[in-house]
């Protein structure tokens, strides 16, 4: 844009130029602040962000600089996410972001920068996920890089949510809006010119209905088809074919040859056609934009689950009221009957029943006693209670699900990239057939090219093409969270559906154990109870339930976990372990009663012995089953004794156990299987589970497992329902017979409609309607993904399974 700003684009103030040399030639802005984002960008060199763009850019003083806010240690804790290793995540709203070239330009500025391991940025939903080391690069920088380049960061909750969707929604329906009035009005004038062209209309009444037409469908190409001018702009300044290419050049076309038939008095004007070709593609984008919405309304109602506002206990008993990104860890809150919970934490209270729906997929109140643990946003049935705070904001079990999703929603597939190539390829030969057509028709009759041309560029456009996976797989993803099976890995779907062998780790995944206390005396119970508590693992888990009253206890200090082994710490002034009988013990067991057992020892000795017993998950003999229905081949891997594996093995029909495994040793049983083309799911919950999850083709995590094996899968099943993983299968097998069924619905489609387009049969305005149906059936055919809900395949009772 000549004599405007370089950066943002609007008009120079008089006087005194601000110049500065960008990209080897000199550029003037509208102000310092413009300048100085553009010398930064062009110092990043990013200087093709300005080649790329299809809008320009914030006006640099206008992007609010509020990065001192985020200074403030509870908005910290409300979007920021420790991942462990030194590694934070957190997940914004960005304002401001238009095209792909933001996305570029946002993905490398903040890769840049010190300690920044992964940024993706979704530009449909204006989301980012950054994972990034906070030590070396602390949030405020990352916020204010952000600034800089014209673009504003507001944390992922509720109110920045339906912010952004308003705005979205409302610009879509008003273009949309203004094509359908002016497709309406169009369409009017049009029959009467086709209708006087039988019956003799005179020369100035079809001129008059021409040029209404014209006024009619100006702001119809100009307005409401900015969308599709921008996205071919943006797609030719990439140096790609995208399918935007041919719709704003079909536009384009039929628009200036209408206007110069009609100042010519030509033979036929199509401005009617043009205005319904618009209509039809902008409802098309609409119901995908819904139905994008769709799919993100997981995330947009978990972020809604938290409550904005907190009762808090005074140290006199009082309540007041606080925002809930301020409870700190250790404060008791009050929660009132139907109220959601604000924070991860324990129930001090006799018992109650929450709500986990919209969690876990369990549609009934679950139980809870006095210790259990509550999830924030989980809403309460019958109150009040009285609730310690463990875990706000970021860190809560809500926010990881948020997370995980999020990071689905920004990620791209593989099967997406290679649409996508596809997709240009395919824009490359419908523009060299429809330039063969117009050649022909040049030869043959020259007063039905224009005719033929567009609609052969307009019927055989690639939208229904470019929209068969985002559409399928968006919809796989809705369906899948519904069912309380969360994505981390889009790729995840497609693995899932090739996979022929099921790896299950036994504790806390097939079984759900507990624990009977064989030795020892009531004075080493609390500090059994410490040890526990300290540990993740699922066997900790279930002794600490075992062991616990909720009541005080002591805290294990200097902890240190050791892999398929055990834990050791200091507790009360003693150093303690508690695990594997010749960990506890720091060498061979003589006593064989030992070996099957969970050790406390300190230096001296045995304290006491934990003999565990296990209980046979729901619906896990039924899960195995289905897998195995399904063509799958279904191991057991276990560190435990080989009875217990054995039996448990036995009681769910597996083909295969493996006992005594350590994490080195399960994690080589998956490479024999993976070098013999096995394709691996990997089933685990527990810290040791951890390597063999990331070493799996798909790596799936109870939801009640540790977060290092969540953070190390592909799939989370939340609440560990077990049914969900051959139900997920089946639906990975559905989405990907929808995206072979929209691929050859849209071949086909093609292969019967541009020949007679090319042979002139087709009208432009028929063709934009074939067009537009043809986008709207692969989208519509996407619906049918878990439409039919599998009957239940007969779970199986809760069971003491005995060695």
């Amino acid at each position: 844009m000549s004599g405007g700003c370089y950066h943002c684009h609007e008009t120079l103030p008089e006087g005194e130029r601000i110049v500065a040399r960008i990209g080897g030639e000199t550029r003037t802005f509208c102000c310092i602040g413009c300048r100085a984002a553009a010398e930064w960008i062009e110092q990043l060199g990013l200087g093709d962000y300005y080649r790329l763009r299809s809008a320009p850019a914030r006006k640099a003083e206008d992007a609010p600089r509020e990065e001192h806010l985020w200074d403030r240690p509870e908005l910290d804790r409300h979007v920021v996410r420790q991942l462990g290793d030194s590694r934070s995540e957190v997940c914004l709203l960005i304002e401001g972001v238009r095209c792909a070239a933001c996305v570029w330009l946002i993905e490398r500025s903040l890769s840049a920068l010190p300690g920044v391991i992964d940024v993706q940025v979704n530009a449909a939903a204006s989301r980012a996920r950054v994972v990034w080391d906070a030590q070396r690069t602390p949030l405020p920088g990352l916020l204010e890089t952000l600034s800089r380049t014209g673009y504003r960061a507001l944390p992922l909750d509720a109110q920045a949510l339906d912010d952004a969707r308003r705005r979205e929604l409302r610009g879509a329906l008003k273009r949309l809006a203004v094509a359908g009035f002016g497709a309406m009005q169009a369409m009017m004038y049009g029959v009467a010119l086709y209708v006087g062209a039988f019956q003799d209309m005179d020369a100035s009444t079809r001129d008059l209905l021409r040029w209404i037409g014209f006024l009619v469908a100006t702001p119809v190409v100009l307005y409401a088809a900015r969308p599709f001018f921008a996205g071919a702009l943006r797609n030719l300044r990439a140096r790609r074919l995208g399918m935007d290419v041919p719709v704003a050049l079909a536009v384009g076309l039929i628009y200036a040859a209408s206007l110069i038939q009609a100042l010519h008095g030509g033979a036929e004007v199509y401005f009617d056609s043009v205005s319904m070709f618009v209509f039809f593609l902008l409802l098309g984008r609409f119901l995908e934009m819904r139905a994008r919405h769709r799919s993100g309304d997981l995330v947009d109602a978990l972020a809604r689950l938290t409550p904005v506002f907190a009762d808090r206990y005074r140290e006199d008993g009082t309540l007041e009221r606080v925002g809930a990104n301020e409870l700190q860890p250790g404060d008791t809150v009050h929660v009132p009957e139907g109220g959601s919970v604000p924070a991860d934490g324990v129930l001090l209270d006799a018992a109650c029943r929450v709500d986990e729906s919209l969690l876990s997929g369990e549609a009934e109140p679950i139980g809870k006693r006095t210790g259990d643990r509550l999830i924030a946003g989980s809403v309460l049935q019958d109150g009040p209670i009285r609730l310690q705070v463990e875990c706000v904001g970021a860190d809560t079990a809500l926010a990881g699900i948020v997370a995980l999703v999020t990071r689905a929603q920004t990620e791209r597939p593989r099967l997406a990239l290679a649409g996508e190539r596809a997709a240009a390829r395919f824009v490359a030969r419908v523009l060299a057939l429809t330039a063969v057509t117009a050649l022909t028709w040049s030869l043959l009759d020259p007063s039905r090219v224009l005719t033929a041309t567009l609609a052969v560029l307009v019927v055989s456009c690639p939208c229904a093409f470019a929209l068969a996976v985002p559409a399928a797989m968006t919809r796989a993803l809705a369906v899948l969270a519904r069912r309380g099976v969360l994505v981390a890995h889009v790729d995840a779907i497609e693995a899932l559906a090739a996979a022929d062998h099921v790896v299950f780790d036994k504790t806390g995944t097939l079984t759900q154990p507990y624990f009977q206390q064989q030795a020892g005396d009531d004075a080493v119970r609390p500090l059994a109870l410490a040890m526990a508590r300290a540990s993740s693992h699922p066997l900790a888990q279930a002794m600490a339930a075992s062991l616990g009253d909720g009541g005080a206890a002591p805290v294990a200090q200097q902890v240190i976990a050791y892999a398929g082994h055990g834990v050791e710490g200091i507790v009360d002034g003693r150093r303690l372990r508690l695990g594997r009988a010749d960990f506890a013990l720091r060498g061979t067991v003589k006593d064989n009663a030992l070996n099957d057992a969970v050790v406390l020892a300190d230096d001296h000795g045995v304290l006491a012995t934990f003999q565990p017993r296990e209980r046979l998950r729901d619906g896990a003999a039924a899960c195995v089953r289905e897998l195995h229905a399904q063509g799958l081949a279904v191991d057991v891997l276990s560190g435990d004794a080989p009875q217990r594996v054995r039996g448990i093995a036995s009681a769910v029909g597996a083909g295969e156990w493996h006992a005594r495994q350590r994490p080195a040793d399960k994690l080589a049983r998956l490479q024999a299987l993976r070098a013999r083309g096995a394709k691996v799911i990997a089933v685990g919950d527990g810290i040791n589970d951890a390597p063999v999850l990331a070493g799996a083709d798909v790596a799936v995590a109870m939801g009640t497992g540790t977060s290092l094996a969540q953070a190390s899968s592909d799939i989370v099943l939340t609440h560990g329902r077990l049914q969900a993983l051959p139900e997920a299968r089946r639906l990975a097998l559905q989405t990907l017979q929808v995206l072979r069924q929209n691929h050859r619905w849209s071949l086909l489609y093609n292969l019967c409609a541009v020949p007679p387009a090319a042979l002139g049969l087709v009208p432009p305005w028929l063709a934009a309607i074939g067009m537009s149906l043809s986008s709207l059936l692969v989208v519509l055919n996407a619906l049918r993904i878990g439409r039919e809900r599998p009957a239940p395949t007969g779970a199986m009772p809760l069971r003491e399974v005995h060695a």
